[in-house]
């Protein structure tokens, strides 16, 4: 669905323009994000800095490793060079490692804003191919040698400084390059003049094969390495962008709930200024209808005068259910607890609406496990939470219909009342509607003697304070199963039997007889 076509449809439906377009904007960021961690093309640019650190840390830690391969080389090539010979590549090769390893510890000190990206990689690529001619010597000074094992040895001392230098440079393929360069020349020119054998040369070629593998292999670790840094650095954007979505979430959800707070505590505040005009009208409503300083000169005013009692009644309940409502929003609701019993409470709400089920010919039956103990509760909070259900099956069942009370254990002990009605049921996509406050599903916006949907959450909020557990059950057409269990908890234990006073008697005069003979 396109941009255009979810804002005509949200604003049908009467959604705020300023917070559809900012739930626009956060899917839209949302999906760049995905879209940035899913795609294969990652932008490797702007990670030249990273990649010469990394490569610096790299020689840093390969620098005893690098010292021992010289000395080893430096001992097998005594064997057929001269040692004041040796010496000297010895004191080369170490030089130029010194000149890698002190570029590198130079440049772990320079802060990133001033590192200039192509100087210090000139200087690395500068500094390895020093390096790289070094080892290249090495060759040459073996070559030069009559036995053909110490050019074996070459090749041998050739292959390793390749591997070596591949494997510390690899985070800056140019530095590779250079590494490589003279090691490589120096291979071409013995297979070009071809003074080795035929055993030597086959391994010369292998070694020239092994230099072109490693430079490869080289180019595929930086492109690892970038793509790693690439990525560690979108992923550190992205936590930015969550951390900064979190906070901005977390202040408007804060914001919300001061705001919901302070509306039911408003609310819970003006029940004397609402009742108090309220409570007048009743009044002097109730006097017109009665006539109690005489007849109406006209029967109409009567009528009038009825219908302003009936209207601010119905207001009061409203009223009544609003303050309810924000009483237990609000956390201002004290549960008065005492000895309450279920299946009583549920007898006084069906005779309550036995007149109004009789009149539309509905038919309420009861089926309530016998000797249930009491519960500790609230006993106006149970009573409201039994009449709101039982008003509500009463109200959307059909002209003949049932409407069934029960009231029993709970498996784990507890006690439940279900209120099950053979009405038209409620949708499934409509449940969470009539289950929040001032929502009303579509059959109840149809209904004539419709409420301002606050059943439901009422009935909610009082089982929350008690620690219970509402459950609505609904299908279309199949009918509506409202359950309140009540935990363990609430159920109080049986008191203890107490013994008439002749069996007490009895009792006390066993065990006063049974003492004596104990004593004799």
């Amino acid at each position: 669905m396109s941009e255009a076509a979810a804002e005509t449809l949200e604003r049908s439906q009467g959604v705020d323009a300023r917070l559809s377009a900012e739930r626009r904007r956060r899917s839209a960021q949302i999906r760049q994000a995905r879209e940035r961690l899913t795609t294969s093309d990652v932008d490797t640019s702007g990670c030249e800095i990273q990649l010469l650190r990394l490569y610096a840390r790299s020689r840093r830690t390969s620098a005893i490793a690098a010292v021992a391969m010289i000395a080893l080389a430096g001992s097998f090539a005594c064997s057929w060079v001269a040692w004041n010979v040796v010496a000297f590549w010895s004191v080369g090769a170490l030089a130029s490692l010194a000149l890698c390893y002190a570029l590198a510890q130079d440049l772990a000190g320079v802060p990133d804003a001033m590192v200039v990206e192509a100087v210090w990689r000139r200087r690395f690529i500068a500094a390895e191919f020093l390096h790289g001619l070094m080892w290249a010597a090495m060759a040459a000074i073996l070559i030069m040698a009559r036995d053909d094992s110490g050019k074996i040895v070459a090749f041998g001392a050739l292959l390793n400084a390749a591997a070596f230098n591949t494997m510390a440079s690899a985070p800056l393929p140019p530095a590779v390059a250079a590494a490589l360069a003279p090691i490589f020349c120096a291979s071409l020119l013995l297979v070009a003049t071809k003074s080795a054998g035929t055993a030597s040369l086959a391994l010369l070629y292998m070694n020239v094969a092994a230099q072109l593998f490693f430079f490869i292999l080289a180019r595929r670790f930086h492109r690892l390495a970038a793509e790693g840094l690439a990525f560690r650095a979108e992923k550190s954007a992205l936590i930015v962008e969550l951390e900064q979505a979190k906070a901005n979430s977390d202040e408007a959800r804060r914001r919300a709930e001061e705001a919901n707070f302070a509306k039911s505590r408003f609310l819970a505040t003006m029940s004397h200024e609402l009742r108090t005009p309220l409570n007048a009208i009743l009044g002097f409503s109730e006097v017109l209808m009665a006539e109690l300083f005489g007849p109406h000169a006209n029967p109409v005013y009567k009528d009038y005068s009825r219908d302003i009692h009936a209207s601010g009644q119905h207001l009061l309940a409203l009223i009544n259910e609003i303050l309810d409502l924000s009483r237990v929003e609000a956390g201002r609701y004290e549960l008065r607890e005492e000895s309450v019993s279920l299946a009583g409470v549920a007898q006084e709400c069906r005779h309550l609406l036995a007149i109004r089920a009789q009149k539309r010919g509905i038919r309420i039956v009861e089926a309530m496990e016998s000797d249930l103990p009491r519960l500790w509760a609230d006993e106006r909070a149970v009573r409201q939470i039994v009449l709101n259900l039982l008003t509500n099956a009463v109200k959307f069942t059909p002209q003949g219909g049932q409407v069934t009370i029960k009231i029993g254990w709970t498996q784990a002990g507890g006690q439940y009342v279900a209120i099950k009605d053979t009405g038209p049921g409620i949708p499934q996509d409509e449940i969470d509607l009539v289950m929040s406050a001032f929502g009303r599903g579509a059959l109840a916006q149809k209904n004539a003697d419709e409420g301002a949907g606050l059943g439901l959450p009422i009935v909610k909020g009082l089982v929350d304070l008690h620690g219970g557990r509402f459950v609505l059950k609904a299908q279309l057409r199949q009918g509506t199963e409202a359950i309140v269990v009540f935990p363990p908890a609430r159920v109080m234990s049986a008191p203890p039997r107490v013994e008439p006073l002749e069996q007490a008697r009895s009792l006390v005069v066993a065990s006063i007889d049974a003492r004596r003979r104990s004593a004799a």
